[in-house]
């Protein structure tokens, strides 16, 4: 089977960057969200993304124009799906939501379209069952800034058809990533199993009042040698989707911490408009964050 006609579910930091990337290397994306607010950002986003690429990249004028000729958007699901081939999701972490979403894809998807989830944390078998086809439906997930940090978890569940797994390591090489196959199902896949503990534990250490951001940053940046330290990946990661999963996770282990960072988070930075990055506001200011200055590791 080949893959030409993707739609990419959720308009946010990691459903606009797939979009992107998917686009650049030739396919035809249809980028899908439930508001416009989000079709809105994903368009914002585009377009620094294209600045990006001109700059950082060598991406010529003609390859973006070319990006943007296949890129549409819309608020409606049925039409957004009416050619896909491969659907990835990156609705918000939350299982209510993606189950909800799963329940209303599978009544208007073609019975030729693959699902992928793109969820941070949570397994495939937890959705298989609403998505009408557990036979298509596997993870492949993203890291943020994935022109960079290209590398695609590809996880199946035991319903899972192998061939389906094949099809979707083609297609991430085809988007310039690297697949990393995952064996069996795990909570956090490779990469999140590795970052989230660090990035909970950044957080304790700032909400506790035990060190600043700065200094949590350029402790991990000079012992091990990181370009950017965890309050730093926060930021890139974004703060709703931190406080999605540390009050799952806290919820579901009972950790009052985990709870107590979430509840800060929301208050100190998402209520305050905070967002990370992409609102040039999180524990940095953007675009020349305090942690790339010459002298901060000093």
């Amino acid at each position: 089977m080949d893959i030409k006609n993707v739609t990419i579910a959720g308009g946010g930091v990691l459903g606009s960057q797939i979009s992107w990337m998917t686009a650049f290397h030739g396919f035809n994306v249809s980028v899908f969200d439930k508001f416009e607010k989000g079709t809105n950002g994903a368009k914002e986003l585009h377009k620094k993304y294209a600045e990006h690429f001109k700059v950082n990249r060598g991406a010529s004028q003609q390859e973006i124009d070319d990006t943007f000729s296949r890129l549409s958007y819309t608020t409606n699901l049925a039409e957004a799906v009416k050619d896909a081939d491969l659907i990835s999701e990156s609705v918000p972490e939350n299982p209510d939501i993606k189950i909800s979403f799963y329940k209303e894809l599978s009544k208007v998807a073609p019975a030729k379209t693959i699902f992928t989830t793109n969820s941070s944390t949570m397994l495939p078998s937890t959705f298989a069952e609403f998505t009408g086809r557990p036979e298509m439906f596997l993870a492949l997930h993203f890291a943020n800034h994935i022109w960079d940090n290209n590398v695609g978890e590809i996880m199946m569940h035991d319903g899972t058809d192998k061939k389906y797994f094949d099809i979707i390591k083609k297609f991430a090489i085809e988007i310039g990533m690297v697949p990393i196959p995952i064996n069996k199902e795990q909570p956090g896949y490779v990469l999140n199993t590795l970052l989230v503990p660090l990035l909970e534990s950044a957080q304790t250490l700032y909400f506790n009042g035990v060190a600043d951001h700065e200094t949590i940053d350029k402790t991990w940046m000079i012992s091990t040698g990181s370009a950017m330290g965890p309050c730093g990946i926060i930021d890139m990661v974004g703060m709703q989707t931190l406080y999605n999963v540390g009050l799952m996770r806290g919820k579901a282990t009972g950790n009052e911490q985990l709870i107590k960072n979430a509840t800060r988070l929301k208050e100190e930075f998402i209520d305050k408009g905070k967002m990370g990055e992409n609102t040039l506001e999180g524990f940095y200011k953007y675009p020349n964050p305090a942690y790339l200055e010459q002298d901060f590791l000093k």
